[in-house]
């Protein structure tokens, strides 16, 4: 079995409940199918995603309105309303972090897709992204993940050797991305199941 001495971990959908439709059920009354279709043609995942690389914020949400004027409110309310987006700490998984860092046995960092600007409103909600020994942060570096520069400029920033880490993420994209560069791997779903898949590494808590 390799010797595991790093984990890097996801934040979004790992660590932190994170999702929009805390702020739109309320505003489209609960239509899921309205919900649904503003999130597949105007916010959608990949416009978001395209901030997560560090396009900013107001200029995004202009575009956006230049395309859809008609939708304006709805729009400006995405980032206007961003911080009612977070849901909390997914605490299963905030126990196995504070666990894996009570044990002094690993380096433990964090990669996530997140913008620039709306990252100091995380790190003042929540406590354990200060436990850290670093975050990589994809709109300061102006790129994200699955791109293969993000994931080697972690690897080279924190000084991990990639046989030897563990890479955490909710999306399957990531997960495989990071494979590819030799990084062992672990498709997050559940913290319970976390704590399985750990132990299929030697890592037991």
């Amino acid at each position: 079995m390799k010797k595991i001495d790093t984990i890097i971990f996801d934040l979004g959908g790992v660590l932190i409940d994170w999702n929009p439709e805390y702020v739109y059920n309320g505003v489209f009354n609960g239509d899921k199918e309205k919900m649904k279709w503003f999130f597949d043609t105007i916010c959608t995942h990949d416009w978001n995603e395209n901030q997560d690389a560090g396009y900013p914020l107001a200029q995004a949400t202009a575009d956006r309105i230049a395309l859809f004027p008609e939708h304006e409110e709805l729009i400006k309310m995405f980032y206007g309303r961003w911080k009612e987006m977070l849901g909390g700490p997914i605490k299963g998984t905030v126990e196995i972090l504070k666990k894996l860092i009570d044990s002094k046995h690993y380096k433990i960092v964090a990669l996530t897709n997140w913008s620039h600007e709306t990252f100091p409103i995380a790190l003042e909600t929540f406590d354990f992204l200060h436990w850290f020994e670093g975050i990589l942060v994809s709109g300061e570096e102006k790129t994200r993940k699955p791109f293969k520069d993000i994931y080697e400029l972690t690897l080279s920033r924190f000084e991990i050797t990639a046989e030897n880490s563990i890479f955490i993420d909710d999306n399957l994209r990531n997960v495989d991305a990071a494979k590819e560069l030799g990084i062992n791997t672990i498709h997050f779903k559940t913290p319970e199941l976390l704590k399985e898949q750990l132990a299929s590494f030697g890592i037991v808590l």
